[in-house]
């Protein structure tokens, strides 16, 4: 299969390339943000609190397997290139959308999530591609390029999904099964591969498996020591993301439509922002600085979305806290520049292992506390208690990063070799 994906096009690799890439992959993914909470409580009996739980633990799935197969993914990656692992993912996704489009039951949501999960590598590996093609010195305007193209991904995708969704809930996720399928033909005949043969090298299931994965890192102690930080983070974040429609529905009474205006406002505020502030703050800054000042913005957005009374109040938010996204680009230069040329998939596929794994409490913290604060008889300020459970955990993840970075500024690193093929 994987010879059968050998790349039919000459073509040089480039940061525009991957940058499609995402675009598509996060359109499709924005799509189902307006829907798929709603489509879940629906199918529960409408009941918010119960269909709250049910939605943490189909999400909660989905990051198992991703947990489990995504330093695989990454460690092939490195083997037998970067494009053949993108059209894995993609087509991976496109079963996704195109089974939860039908699925007449919860059940199917299971199956289709746990199918997502373990193909799930377009991220990981479009971060691998950036490093293939990136000199060390560009690689944080590179990662703010991702970021942006997350932006317009969000942009795009949340705003049709929810006006999709006033006709017919399940129209999203036609047009995001689409979305793969374009993507996967996009991958196939344009895309180039970015690794070159001699950055190679042989697939190791002992490099593969998660915890194995992640104990080779211990020879890289700034990435390892950064490992505990991004995990955190990546747990607030998927507490913020899978309350985001359930909270702003119940508190603000905000449908499908007005949940995709919201995204359509911070993605082209995020888009602005990764394509424009990153390369002018991180070279300023250093990533270090960046990547702190960026978690702190977090925690205080965190906490302002949590104490928002009105929904126009989160827009006000959301003008200081698009800041924080300087951090996620920071941080990838900086750990690229610690990683061999032929290892970075693997270190890319741990850290995206270790993002799934984070989603996994991470749903059912987000799902189960906002469960429990919008039951009756509660004060309508705890409906904001998964933000504040947000905003303490990226303060843990801030103390984590400074412990790092401190220790890397007293004890550099040598310069990063390639590793041997064992």
């Amino acid at each position: 299969m994987m010879a059968a994906m050998a790349s039919p096009s000459p073509r040089q690799p480039g940061v525009g390339f991957i940058f499609i890439t995402l675009v598509l992959a996060v359109v499709g993914f924005g799509l189902l943000i307006p829907v798929l909470p709603s489509l879940i409580v629906q199918l529960t009996g409408g009941e918010v609190s119960s269909g709250s739980h049910i939605y943490g633990l189909i999400m909660g799935s989905y990051a198992f397997m991703q947990f489990v197969f995504s330093p695989i993914l990454g460690s092939l990656s490195d083997r037998y290139g970067r494009r053949r692992i993108i059209l894995i993912a993609t087509a991976g996704s496109a079963c996704d959308y195109f089974i939860m489009a039908n699925a007449p039951s919860l059940a199917w949501f299971f199956v289709a999530r746990l199918i997502a999960g373990s193909t799930a590598g377009v991220l990981s590996t479009a971060n691998a591609y950036i490093a293939d093609v990136t000199p060390p010195e560009k690689r944080a305007q590179s990662f703010g390029l991702l970021g942006a193209a997350f932006g317009i991904g969000f942009t795009i995708g949340p705003v049709l999904g929810g006006f999709l969704g006033q006709y017919d809930i399940r129209l999203p996720f036609f047009v995001a099964g689409g979305c793969a399928t374009v993507n996967w033909l996009y991958g196939y005949f344009a895309l180039p591969e970015s690794l070159k043969p001699e950055n190679r090298r042989e697939f190791s299931w002992k490099r593969a498996n998660p915890v194995g994965a992640l104990l080779t890192l211990k020879r890289l102690p700034a990435v390892f020591g950064l490992a505990e930080s991004f995990f955190i983070m990546s747990l607030a974040q998927s507490v913020l993301q899978v309350t985001w429609a359930l909270y702003t529905q119940h508190r603000y009474g905000w449908g499908p439509k007005a949940i995709g205006i919201s995204f359509l406002v911070l993605g082209v505020l995020t888009g602005t922002v990764q394509s424009t502030v990153v390369k002018r703050v991180v070279p300023r800054l250093g990533e270090a600085r960046s990547v702190l000042l960026g978690l702190g913005i977090s925690v205080l957005a965190l906490l302002g979305y949590g104490m928002a009374s009105h929904g126009w109040m989160l827009y006000a938010v959301m003008g200081i806290g698009v800041f924080a996204g300087i951090a996620g680009p920071a941080l990838q230069a900086y750990i690229t520049k610690h990683v061999p040329a032929n290892e970075q998939g693997a270190v890319q596929g741990v850290y995206s292992g270790l993002q799934s794994l984070a989603s996994i409490p991470g749903p059912l913290l987000g799902g189960w506390s906002f469960g429990w604060a919008v039951e009756a008889g509660q004060p309508e300020w705890l409906a904001g208690t998964p933000f504040f459970l947000g905003a303490f955990i990226t303060g843990l993840a801030m103390y984590l990063a400074v412990r790092t970075f401190r220790q890397d500024r007293l004890n550099p690193p040598a310069a990063a070799a390639p590793a041997g093929p064992g």
